[in-house]
């Protein structure tokens, strides 16, 4: 039932997820020590909510990596589709929760600033 190609296009998708967590940890550290503070200073308070939740949401998704993972890698049982379906479902939410809040970051302080 494709699963070497399964194997293959889960790991990638995993491996992918913890690279780019990697580079935003790396431009996570800029953001807090250069722009948080004009967003504070601006009262850009609802920003910095969302942008709170951000961090709390992709804090749970990376800890539902490993998850995923196994759901993904072992044949498809009974018991497991509904939770293939429930994780695939979570961290999509997350990964497009995060990307559009970074694009309203970005806007509100433009880009480059």
């Amino acid at each position: 039932m494709g699963g070497p190609t399964r194997d293959a296009t889960v790991g990638l998708w995993f491996e992918q997820v913890l690279l780019t967590a990697l580079l935003g940890a790396v431009v996570y550290l800029y953001f807090k020590v250069h722009i948080q503070p004009d967003l504070e200073r601006d009262r850009h308070w609802s920003a910095l909510g969302l942008l709170e939740l951000k961090e709390d949401f992709l804090a749970i998704g990376l800890g539902l990596l490993p998850a995923y993972w196994v759901c993904w890698r072992r044949p498809l049982g009974d018991q497991r589709g509904w939770a293939r379906a429930a994780l695939t479902a979570v961290l999509a939410f997350v990964i497009w929760w995060g990307f559009l809040v970074g694009h309203i970051m970005n806007d509100i302080m433009g880009f480059g600033s």
